[in-house]
C-alpha cells in the first residue's frame, strides 16, 4: 500500500468519497467523523499525512492541531469553508502545510495530497526527512532599530521584544532579506508557505496586516509599504 491518510470530516458521505478516491489512487486510508477521535487516531497513529476539516464537532480541527502542536511531524491539510480567511490563517499558524476550500474538485485536492507528500515526507522516526540543518544559521537581519535574529527566533524594536507567529516571522524575514525588491503575493505566499503554493493570495494581506499592528503601529513606524497592484516591500533607509 501506500501512504496512509487520516480523513478527518464529520460528512460522512464525503469522508467515504474522499476515501474511496484515496484507495483509487493507491493510498492506505483511515477516517474519523469528529475531532476528538481525531486527535487521538493522529496522536496514536503511523499516519503520512491528515485531512482535517475545521469545522468537526466536539473539537474543532483548529484545537485539534493546537493540542498536536506545531512540533507533530505528520503534515496536515485543512479542508474549510469558502471565504473564512481567519480559520486558514489560524491553521497555518498551526502549522498546516496547505488548505484547500470547500467545495473543491478532487483533482486540485489529489495534486495537493502529492504535493505535501512529496515536500513534507514523515521519516520513521517521526521526525520531517527533508529537514535542512541549514536552516539554524546564525543570521541576523536589521532595518533601522529593529532587528530579527533568526537562530533564536526573536524579533526587537530598540531592544523591545515583539512577539510574532510563525508565519509572521517567515514573512518578516523574506521582506528583510529582501529590501528595496518588491515581493508579490505570489511570491510571499510560496515563501511563508515553503512550496509552490496555490491558493488565495488574500492570506498574505492578512499577516502584512498583522505585522502592521505589531510593528508599525505600535512603534509609530512605516516599514512595510504597499505598491499597489504588485505586492509589498521594505525599503532600506
Amino acid at each position: 500500500m501506500g501512504a496512509k491518510i487520516l480523513i478527518v470530516e464529520d460528512e460522512e458521505k464525503l469522508a467515504r468519497f474522499i476515501e474511496l478516491e484515496l484507495m483509487h489512487e493507491g493510498y492506505e486510508t483511515d477516517k474519523a467523523f469528529d475531532g476528538r477521535t481525531a486527535l487521538e487516531k493522529a496522536q496514536t497513529g503511523d499516519y503520512s499525512l491528515i485531512l482535517l476539516d475545521i469545522m468537526l464537532p466536539e473539537i474543532n480541527g483548529l484545537e485539534v492541531m493546537r493540542r498536536l502542536g506545531k512540533d507533530h511531524p505528520t503534515p496536515v491539510i485543512l479542508l474549510t469553508a469558502r471565504d473564512a480567511v481567519m480559520d486558514k490563517v489560524a491553521g497555518l499558524d498551526a502549522g498546516a502545510v496547505d488548505y484547500i476550500t470547500k467545495p473543491f474538485a478532487i483533482e486540485e485536492l489529489l495534486a495537493r495530497i502529492r504535493v505535501a507528500l512529496k515536500l513534507h515526507p514523515v521519516s520513521m522516526e517521526g521526525v520531517p526527512e527533508n529537514s535542512d540543518p541549514s536552516d539554524d544559521e546564525e543570521d541576523v537581519y536589521k532595518w533601522k532599530d529593529l532587528c530579527l535574529d533568526e537562530k533564536k527566533h526573536r524579533v526587537t524594536w530598540k531592544g523591545q521584544e515583539i512577539t510574532l507567529t510563525n508565519r509572521e516571522f517567515i514573512m518578516l524575514k523574506v521582506l528583510l532579506t529582501n529590501q528595496d525588491i518588491v515581493m508579490t503575493r505570489d511570491t510571499l505566499l510560496e515563501k511563508v508557505c515553503g512550496y509552490d503554493y496555490v491558493g488565495e493570495t488574500n492570506v498574505v494581506d492578512v499577516y502584512i496586516r498583522f505585522l502592521r499592528s505589531k510593528i508599525d503601529e505600535i512603534f509609530d513606524i512605516k516599514m512595510i509599504q504597499t505598491v499597489r497592484g504588485v505586492g509589498y516591500v521594505i525599503k532600506s533607509e
